[in-house]
């Protein structure tokens, strides 16, 4: 029989798997946003990293014998209704998605994952990496803002419901699934939730600060 932990951490790679592969497609769509052929390129190889995340994540959940489509299905629901509910209207609205609201929800399953065992760690550690999407983002929306001041109060409005939507979906699939959410509440007491959060708001507030926006 499965322990808690064990559970917690085929939940953990299995929100992460489906997360990837709706990141790839969802890039892949992205991309044709973009105005030029160099957006749409630099988009499209991100697509591709989240892909090969994705496949590194079912080959970590076949390692631990799960069947992965099986193991993704309770989460594609709680992660598709993000992403509904988070459609970019226009391209500098997609890229400011890629860098803050895919950032944040790394940034909680890092901090989710420093409780699992070594390898796990390591893996969700791998998987949660910036893929290059900060040296092409940056200094595109930089851009974009720089020529239409306009832009930076619409972006950084959306940047803020990134974040509350990205913290207020991670919690609910921490907190819908028992394993998970007994690893987060059990390991560690109120003041560490705290500091975490704390880091998490941090981080985010460096991301919309590295684009030039407001958090």
């Amino acid at each position: 029989m499965e322990s808690a932990q064990q559970q917690a951490t085929v939940d953990l790679l299995s929100v992460l798997a489906y997360g990837e592969l709706q990141a790839f497609q969802r890039l892949s769509q992205d991309a044709l946003l973009s105005p030029d052929l160099a957006g749409r390129e630099a988009v499209t190889e991100m697509a591709i990293g989240e892909y090969g995340h994705y496949k590194i994540l079912v080959e970590g959940l076949r390692a631990r014998a799960k069947d992965p489509m099986q193991a993704m299905r309770p989460f594609m629901t709680a992660i598709d209704n993000f992403h509904k509910s988070t459609s970019p209207a226009d391209y500098p609205e997609a890229l400011v998605k890629i860098y803050v609201g895919d950032g944040i929800a790394a940034d909680f399953y890092r901090e989710v994952g420093t409780y699992l065992e070594d390898d796990a760690r390591d893996l969700v550690n791998e998987v949660c990496d910036d893929l290059g999407h900060s040296a092409f983002v940056i200094p595109t929306v930089r851009k974009m803002i720089s020529e239409d001041r306009t832009l930076a109060s619409r972006l950084s409005l959306w940047g803020r419901r990134l974040v509350g939507e990205a913290l207020s979906q991670s919690q609910r699939v921490a907190a819908e699934h028992e394993a998970m959410g007994e690893l987060l509440v059990g390991s560690t007491d109120l003041a560490e939730l705290g500091r975490m959060f704390a880091r998490l708001t941090d981080a985010h507030t460096a991301r919309m600060r590295d684009l030039g926006l407001n958090a």
